[in-house]
């Protein structure tokens, strides 16, 4: 070996072996490499940097930006809210819906980020069906996981192969490619998990106690706010029609507390939070708040033309994602204590409502409308969560005390969900055609969702993980430097020394395991990175199809079931799961053993090994 090769060796070695102690983070390893490439004189600067110009890694960018805007739209919430809802009170339902649910949108979005919204979904719903969280929270990570097998756009090792294999002068792989064999091993997860998941549940449940954010539903019952929810639909002879809140003096008059409207349309319900400026239009369904639970509502009801409709719950749980509640106090130096409600206009000034007050730690039960603030007095409040969040710039005036953990949910472009539905699909269509390059079909994407207005730019820069982009980043000249030195080719002969006469089966599952047991210290971008020339120069030595041999390292790489640190969807759900290290050990090493059989069996087949013969 040349002195050029035992560097690359070292730096590699160094490397894996910071990655395995995660010291320091995997991106300052990365960046140290940028610098030591040149300086060690095997790559020039050009070379050392293309990869910050590698359409993958542009492609990779633009999709966690597409991703966050399914987030921001409120896609991603409103298929799990029609999990739960779907569901019911059965639990195989339930896994067999939320695992093929979580595996959709890993196809087109982050997994990470699809298992992060998802968590507390699945934890709601285990507290319903009263199931131990563990008997879901594995599913939900091994689904989002198989989800990186379904499309060419799912994972970043897919689209690292992928380039890989542009880069060694073969045709792309198509957003499908990967489809048939995902759905098969997505049909065997699902079946594996309902086979095993009386074993998902930890023996041992930790009994202490955990500090917990207040909720919605924590808020409304300190304010007594359950027993004042009504739904009344505005009839087409009502006096209300065409008219905006701020001239009907419904609270004063009656006793009712617009909150918000749902306005049906065609395809959707708009949720629209109450401001002065609100028309009532026939057909709205107004969301309001009684200013005392015995107020008789029929006779406001029929004098202003408006028909009571059933609650099956409140109307803050149901609208989570756009309606909130906050509670806000008085700082010794506001100049709002001794105003009234009425007086502080909160409605037109801050587009909040006044929902309660407490005084003394108690919820005041009569109207309040006019009732004088006092310095130790607390207010509820509720509106659109932007609105709320802009309340923590009032800090003269108002001292946020809670904000309920709902908010992490929030939608702020909750009404853009059709045009961000719409966006995708052109972005998939294009990249089934082949139209355009997939890179530029992700980017014009990115670019409609801003034009949509279904993200801004600063959510965009902030929805890319820019500690991922820098590692790719980081490691794609390695893949390079092995080659220049002969490192490739000398791993290769080694392995045709070991495995020359096995069959190909045989070497195809050796690439799959191989690049599976790397995945397990190392992430599995990076694994991608190291395994895909190797894979693509041993396909090579055998004058076989290079595509099987790529395929089975971007599928070793996504198979990462048996560790809770192989990945991170893995991590997300160690704790709400509460499971050991053994556990994912016990469940998912069978489970991998299983993929790499179907892997073995169906790529060959659907990609030839040898396609002329």
């Amino acid at each position: 070996m040349t002195s050029e090769l035992w560097t690359v060796l070292v730096l590699l070695l160094g490397a894996l072996l910071c990655f395995m102690l995660n010291k320091p983070r995997a991106d300052m390893v990365a960046l140290a490499l940028l610098v030591l490439f040149p300086l060690t004189g095997l790559l020039s600067v050009t070379e050392t940097l293309a990869g910050f110009g590698n359409p993958t890694v542009i492609l990779i960018a633009a999709l966690f930006v597409v991703g966050d805007a399914l987030v921001r739209t409120g896609v991603v919430y409103r298929l799990g809210d029609w999990l739960v809802k779907t569901a019911g009170n059965s639990e195989i339902r339930l896994l067999i819906l939320l695992m093929s649910s979580v595996a959709l949108l890993s196809s087109v979005m982050s997994s990470t980020g699809v298992v992060a919204v998802f968590i507390p979904v699945v934890l709601s719903v285990a507290a319903r069906l009263q199931l131990a969280p563990g008997r879901l929270m594995m599913p939900l990570a091994f689904s989002a996981l198989i989800g990186g097998m379904l499309t060419l756009v799912a994972t970043p090792p897919n689209m690292v192969v992928n380039g890989e294999l542009m880069q060694s002068g073969m045709p792309s792989l198509h957003f499908f490619s990967f489809t048939p064999i995902g759905l098969v091993i997505l049909l065997l997860g699902i079946g594996y998990m309902l086979l095993v998941r009386q074993q998902l549940v930890a023996k041992e449940v930790s009994n202490q106690p955990r500090l917990q954010r207040l909720t919605l539903a924590d808020l409304a019952k300190a304010y007594c706010l359950t027993d004042r929810e009504v739904r009344l639909q505005v009839a087409g002879h009502s006096p209300l029609v065409n008219q905006p809140l701020n001239a009907l003096a419904l609270r004063s008059e009656y006793g009712i507390n617009v909150v918000a409207v749902e306005r049906p349309e065609k395809l959707r319900t708009l949720l629209l939070v109450a401001t002065g400026q609100t028309v009532i239009q026939q057909g709205d369904i107004l969301l309001v708040d009684l200013a005392d639970p015995n107020l008789n509502v029929m006779d406001a009801s029929a004098i202003l033309g408006l028909t009571t409709l059933p609650l099956s719950s409140s109307y803050f749980s149901l609208h989570a994602h756009e309606l909130g509640l906050a509670e806000v106090a008085f700082p010794p130096e506001s100049a709002l204590v001794g105003k009234s409600i009425q007086q502080l206009a909160f409605r037109s000034r801050y587009r909040l409502n006044v929902l309660g007050i407490r005084r003394h730690g108690q919820a005041l039960s009569q109207v309040f409308v006019d009732e004088q603030l006092q310095a130790t007095d607390t207010l509820l409040v509720a509106g659109n969560w932007q609105d709320i969040q802009q309340l923590h710039q009032q800090n003269r005036d108002f001292l946020v005390l809670s904000v309920p953990a709902e908010i992490d949910e929030m939608t702020p472009a909750a009404k853009k969900a059709p045009h961000a539905l719409a966006c995708v699909a052109l972005m998939v269509f294009l990249m089934v055609t082949n139209l355009v390059p997939a890179v530029i079909a992700v980017l014009l994407t990115c670019l409609l969702l801003g034009a949509c207005r279904c993200i801004d730019l600063a959510s965009a820069y902030k929805a890319i993980s820019w500690p991922s982009i820098v590692l790719i980043v980081g490691m794609l000249p390695f893949a390079q430097a092995l080659q220049q030195t002969g490192g490739i080719d000398l791993l290769v002969s080694h392995w045709l020394a070991l495995m020359g006469s096995a069959s190909m089966h045989a070497i195809l599952a050796a690439v799959f395991i191989l690049t599976t047991l790397l995945s397990l210290f190392i992430s599995n971008t990076a694994t991608a990175v190291l395994m895909a020339p190797v894979a693509i120069a041993l396909a090579n030595a055998f004058a076989a199809s290079p595509y099987p041999f790529a395929m089975m390292v971007a599928l070793g790489a996504s198979a990462a079931f048996m560790t809770p640190v192989a990945s991170p969807v893995n991590t997300l759900v160690l704790a709400p799961g509460q499971y050991r290290f053994g556990d994912f050990l016990k469940i998912g090493t069978p489970f991998t053993l299983m993929v790499l059989v179907v892997s073995v069996l169906l790529v060959p087949w659907l990609f030839p090994l040898y396609p002329n013969q």
